[in-house]
């Protein structure tokens, strides 16, 4: 069992992966649950587990299963039992909806700033115990690690990836004694079932495109396949990178970012106008009235705003990639983009934070974040058809659309 101190991290990490756990979060609070029943244990055994002491007043005797119910799911506890007395954690088991809430902060906290020994020790008073050890909390953060790592390292089996969508977020973390951002990558993408899944998560020093294909090609090693499209900003390191590591993909500059480039051509008075006349664009029901539509925008334009014209005539293959596409997947693309989403769950835990102490802080904060994520995804209903990614899985481009070979190919070192 996962409280038996005799079972290294490592043994447990190995066990998850072979049974191939899909409730990250559900895994997680059972080990923060049984970390601290152990610790409690240890408390009132007068020493930890298996260790010889002349302070030792009471010693092991195993354990007992128990259902706990979460709003995570039904969890089996494995409870300490002692040779002398009993042991019963009240505190988890009696006030329930306190004590969980309590217990998933304390997995929040633990990943929002490297599991601090007093920070930790303020959340558990909450639940009734005293007092956990500096080693306790390390051992704690270490398993944590682990489960992020195994989330962030797993294989991508689920392929083909017919669709896939790449975006960073700049954090502040404390470097050799000063502030600096960083930046985190994140790739999501459809799966075979349709449903949508993060794929990878890497802290780099620099967006740039050596970063970016490094980390495409990770995302490769593990088992990335079959992607059509990929949807990302128009950062020219990352459409290279896109271009060497996914020769055989389009690429679709994201309407949301491209919007925000678009709107600092005009006043701000007319940005609202201009805003939802763009999106009449991706409106369209055929490629042939998308492009006509991109053209009369364009004309309407021309005249108040030539700078805005111009910015939009030049991006035309870049925002129009996704027209070569069955028009059913248009609507998942534009109206349910699952990296914008994201984002704002990531920026609204991270803004908590400010700096963070360290970069392994950021991935363990940002890896629950898309772990669980991952988790709720799917549990949920399909994101598209599997009819819908068949077609699309044998589209004809036209000549008019971005092929693959027009992607930059200048990153192939």
């Amino acid at each position: 069992m996962a409280a038996d101190n005799s079972v290294t991290p490592a043994q447990w990490l190995a066990k998850q992966i072979e049974t191939d756990d899909p409730d990250m979060l559900r895994s997680m609070v059972k080990t923060m649950a049984e970390a601290l029943m152990s610790a409690e244990a240890d408390n009132l055994c007068g020493a930890a587990y298996g260790q010889r002491s002349d302070e030792r007043t009471n010693s092991r005797n195993g354990y007992r299963a128990r259902e706990w119910d979460t709003r995570a799911g039904t969890i089996e506890l494995a409870i300490p039992k002692l040779r002398s007395g009993s042991y019963y954690p009240d505190w988890l088991l009696e006030r329930r909806r306190r004590a969980e809430q309590a217990l998933i902060s304390v997995v929040a906290t633990s990943y929002l700033l490297g599991v601090s020994t007093r920070r930790v020790d303020k959340l558990v008073e909450q639940l009734g115990i005293k007092h956990i050890s500096k080693s306790q909390v390390s051992q704690m953060a270490k398993v944590l690690d682990e489960q992020v790592e195994a989330f962030r390292t797993r294989a991508l089996d689920a392929g083909p990836y017919t669709f896939v969508w790449l975006d960073a977020l700049t954090q502040k973390v404390r470097e050799g004694g000063r502030t600096i951002n960083v930046h985190v990558l994140v790739a999501t993408g459809v799966n075979a079932n349709g449903q949508r899944e993060v794929l990878g998560l890497e802290v780099t020093s620099a967006e740039d495109g050596a970063g970016w294909l490094a980390f495409l090609r990770g995302l490769l090693a593990r088992g990335l396949s079959g992607v059509q499209l990929v949807i990302s900003d128009a950062h020219r390191g990352l459409v290279e990178a896109i271009g060497a590591a996914l020769p055989g993909a389009c690429w679709q500059r994201c309407r949301t970012h491209y919007l925000r480039n678009l709107l600092t051509c005009v006043p701000k008075s007319a940005q609202p106008w201009v805003a939802t006349l763009v999106r009449t664009i991706f409106d369209q029901p055929t490629a042939e009235q998308v492009r006509s539509q991109h053209a009369w925008v364009i004309e309407a334009l021309e005249a108040k705003y030539p700078a805005a014209c111009e910015h939009l005539d030049a991006a035309r293959e870049d925002l129009l990639a996704f027209a070569a596409f069955p028009r059913e997947t248009w609507r998942q693309i534009w109206s349910n983009n699952p990296q914008e989403r994201l984002n704002k769950e990531i920026r609204r835990r991270t803004d908590v934070v400010g700096i963070f102490p360290d970069r392994a802080a950021i991935i363990r904060l940002v890896g629950a974040v898309l772990a669980e994520q991952t988790d709720e995804w799917i549990e949920a209903r399909r994101y598209m058809g599997l009819d819908i990614l068949a077609k699309a899985r044998v589209r004809l481009i036209t000549s008019d659309t971005p092929t693959p070979n027009q992607l930059p190919q200048t990153l192939t070192a």
